[in-house]
């Protein structure tokens, strides 16, 4: 895609398939919103709708729990069977996902986009790209923001 239609085409074409486009051996495929399956209760989708619209809310189990009116044991073995994951694994998921469009498309500051993606600060967000990407922030958003955003 590249060669042939130019490196802004082909990373927009990448996000939208949410697939890496140069993406190294080692690193999974990250999308939460495909890993994940959409709850069939509606208090869980409700859940779900919640964490990806406000990733940088108190998501612990128990406020999650509150929110589903579950209990939180109750919930978390609602969401894992429904879902396919942890509440904790969702949310790590979404906030990553957030963080990583942030840099990609906007010209936000390191340490705006932790805040906003919940994880307080730039460390505890750069431990998390390492940890799943493979690759701190900095270095992902050389890698993958399109020229217009540059």
């Amino acid at each position: 895609m590249e060669e042939d239609l130019g490196r802004d085409a082909a990373l927009t074409i990448a996000r939208h398939l949410v697939v890496f486009l140069r993406r190294p051996g080692n690193q999974a495929q990250f999308s939460a919103q495909l890993a994940a399956q959409t709850a069939h209760r509606e208090p869980l989708r409700d859940v779900q709708r919640f964490i990806t619209e406000r990733p940088d809310a108190d998501l612990s189990v128990e406020a999650l729990a509150t929110r589903a009116r579950l209990s939180p044991r109750h919930f978390a073995r609602a969401f894992r069977s429904e879902t396919g994951m942890t509440p904790g694994r969702y949310v790590d998921r979404i906030r990553l996902e957030h963080a990583r469009r942030l840099l990609e498309d906007t010209a936000d500051g390191i340490e705006e986009i932790s805040r906003t993606s919940g994880y307080g600060t730039p460390e505890a967000m750069r431990r998390a790209f390492v940890k799943t990407l493979g690759t701190p922030p900095a270095e992902y958003r050389r890698r993958f923001r399109t020229a217009t955003t540059s």
